[in-house]
């Protein structure tokens, strides 16, 4: 299985979507993961990110890194680093950066707007894209790797949102 579609009715979903995406890399993966995320502004992808990283174990406040380029997440076994790249003038202020340093084995990493910095990115496991619809959002995962697509399948079995 490659792509899975959902809807995602309020913010609880968008959260619950990403708790339950850092319980399958927990148990199921074991390994990290890069994540792209797509989707216009306001269209949940901060949001999904902090499901992401309170399912991961983090307990404190998940903000979005929009001004600061990237938000660290060390945890007791995993890094989670929240990359926002809208803001990115040149994609050389990532080697500035040492982005190739983020994405090791025990790393998670979610990258919005990626195609900022494409060339210099680790290939993405998995692209999320999210859009409006209505009230709700539609979200959109589509494996890129074989752990992209045990993450989904492991997705399918579990989530009933």
């Amino acid at each position: 299985m490659k792509q899975l579609d959902y809807f995602l009715a309020d913010e609880e979903a968008t959260i619950a979507m990403g708790t339950a995406l850092a319980m399958v890399v927990k148990t199921k993966l074991k390994q990290g993961i890069v994540v792209f995320l797509n989707g216009d502004l306001g269209a949940g992808k901060t949001t999904l990110t902090r499901g992401f990283v309170r399912g991961m174990g983090h307990k404190g406040n998940v903000k979005s890194p929009t001004y600061t380029l990237v938000e660290p997440y060390d945890l007791a076994d995993w890094h989670v680093y929240h990359f926002d790249l809208y803001r990115l003038s040149d994609p050389e202020e990532l080697e500035y950066m040492g982005i190739r340093d983020y994405f090791e084995n025990n790393c998670c990493c979610f990258i919005e707007w990626p195609e900022k910095g494409a060339r210099l990115l680790a290939k993405a496991d998995l692209i999320i894209n999210m859009a409006y619809q209505d009230e709700q959002r539609i979200i959109k995962l589509q494996a890129e790797s074989d752990h992209g697509e045990q993450v989904i399948l492991a997705l399918a079995q579990i989530i009933k949102l």
